[in-house]
């Protein structure tokens, strides 16, 4: 991707093409329903907390790459969007899943993928999901995923979405640490501390389900 998307508008697609199956009936998505799905706690690493003004701005952008579209329903003065990442980049639906989760929550092993992908497409088997990642690391125009390099003490390999540009070992530890927002402006401490709790309560999640799919 030419030039590299960045973690507002890669938010972005992965909400879309995340919600494109969770939801569909209400999909596309408003300007604040999409807010709402960028910023959710679950499912997402790091928790975000953008502003409508900062998803429409990437919206633009996206929309000039040919990678979004903003569609009016009949009978509706409601703008609405879609992703059109298959499209442009010619994927079928276990490869879009794949990126998704890869966009939504950063470098992950295959195992993991085969458990967070499950609500969005279907694989029959942990060899399934190495296909697919083979497929997006061996495409003629360039490689849509990396394979990380091994750490100590791991089990399996990670992957990263290239989508953002190349992935360091340092940037994916950057971008795998959670992401602790400061308090908004006017938030009373009681309204500080939830948030907090909220946050701390979607990395205990996302922990038990990256221990899970080891164990599995």
């Amino acid at each position: 991707m030419n030039p590299p998307l960045n973690h507002v508008e890669l938010r972005i697609l992965g909400a879309l093409i995340e919600k494109a199956v969770t939801v569909p009936d209400t999909y596309p998505l408003t300007l604040s329903s999409l807010v709402a799905a960028c910023n959710q706690l679950t499912n997402r690493e790091p928790v975000m907390q953008l502003d409508e003004d900062t998803v429409s701005s990437a919206i633009v952008g996206l929309r000039r790459r040919s990678l979004l579209r903003a569609i009016q329903p009949a009978g509706s003065r409601v703008t609405k969007y879609q992703h059109l990442l298959d499209e442009a980049l010619d994927l079928d639906a276990r490869e879009l899943a794949v990126l998704a989760v890869l966009m939504l929550r950063g470098p992950q092993t295959a195992g993991e993928l085969h458990t967070r992908t499950a609500r969005l497409a279907d694989f029959a088997s942990g060899s399934s999901m190495e296909q697919v990642l083979e497929a997006l690391l061996a495409r003629d125009s360039g490689s849509l995923v990396t394979r990380l390099a091994r750490q100590s003490g791991q089990k399996e390999a990670r992957y990263a979405q290239q989508l953002g540009g190349p992935v360091t070992e340092l940037s994916a530890s950057v971008e795998s640490a959670p992401l602790r927002a400061a308090p908004l402006v006017g938030q009373s401490a009681l309204e500080a501390r939830v948030q907090s709790l909220e946050e701390e309560l979607a990395a205990l999640r996302a922990d038990f389900t990256a221990l899970k799919a080891q164990l599995e």
